[in-house]
């Protein structure tokens, strides 16, 4: 941002056009390329998208590299370049055109961050004594991530594990469906998820597997206090559900009860099920 002059003195203001970025601007098209997940993996970094993401980034753990965003957002949310000035994050004016390539929705609110990875190691995840763990495995869809993320900081889980083949927890669109959630939970990555399974066993947790077809009712389990101590809930994806092989290594199977007609819940529903489910036991537990 430069200044405009008013009655002799200088002012704060947006940026003349000629100084801003454009989309061939060195360090907008190094942003640009955050899209693809080799160049996050390889730069360990990512983009978070709008407002209230760029907020949670900025007061959250990892830290924000540059703020881009048009000299209107940068008005718009003053407060936020004024946060991004103070934590010495460079904030940088672009066109219309810079924005619109470095975001990945229809209608971009005018703010981009540059993100580092947020990853923790598990057992540093474990270290903490968490009560309550979600467990990704085999999930594609990044929406789906993004929302089960956002559902398990709602609920109070300390850590969600994203393990093996599952989508990136900063592919774009799973940042957005998470909306700020990403930076309130310990994010894990781990290769292997019956690994991931053992950790958590050993860590005192006991480990569910949630199942459309799973041997146990979850009301029953609720109402006969198995939902009380702390707790890991594994997640498969929704059009093929756990491997069959993950899921006999939890300490249970269990399914949401349908008292309808519906055939089942989506991923998303039955997660926020499952895991509001374990923390209403959990605090009525202390």
């Amino acid at each position: 941002m430069t200044a405009r002059q008013s009655g002799g003195r200088l002012a704060p203001g947006p940026a003349p056009e000629t100084s801003l970025f454009t989309p061939r601007t060195p360090r907008v098209v190094a942003a640009r390329r955050l899209h693809r997940r080799r160049d996050r993996d390889t730069t360990g970094r990512f983009l978070a998208e709008g407002p209230q993401a760029v907020r949670e980034a900025l007061v959250g753990p990892a830290g924000v590299v540059e703020l881009f965003g048009t000299p209107a957002a940068l008005d718009r949310y003053a407060d936020l370049a004024a946060l991004a000035a103070r934590a010495d994050v460079p904030v940088s004016a672009v066109t219309d055109e810079a924005l619109a390539a470095l975001t990945e929705t229809v209608a971009p609110q005018g703010l981009v961050a540059v993100c580092h990875h947020l990853d923790v190691p598990l057992a540093a995840a474990l270290d903490r004594a968490p009560r309550l763990v979600t467990v990704l495995a085999g999930i594609r869809d990044p929406g789906n991530a993004g929302t089960v993320l956002r559902t398990a900081d709602a609920a109070g889980a300390a850590a969600v594990v994203f393990a093996g083949e599952t989508v990136d927890p900063y592919n774009g669109k799973s940042v957005r469906s998470s909306a700020g959630s990403l930076f309130h939970v310990d994010v894990v990555r781990a290769d292997d998820p019956a690994g991931v399974v053992a950790a958590l066993r050993t860590a005192g947790l006991t480990v569910l597997a949630a199942s459309g077809y799973g041997e146990t009712d979850l009301d029953d389990l609720a109402d006969s206090g198995g939902l009380a101590t702390p707790t890991a809930w594994l997640f498969g994806s929704e059009a093929h559900g756990l491997p069959a092989e993950l899921a006999e290594l939890a300490d249970a199977r269990v399914r949401v009860p349908l008292h309808g007609r519906a055939e089942s819940l989506n991923l998303a529903a039955a997660a926020a099920v499952c895991l509001y489910a374990s923390a209403r036991a959990l605090r009525r537990g202390l």
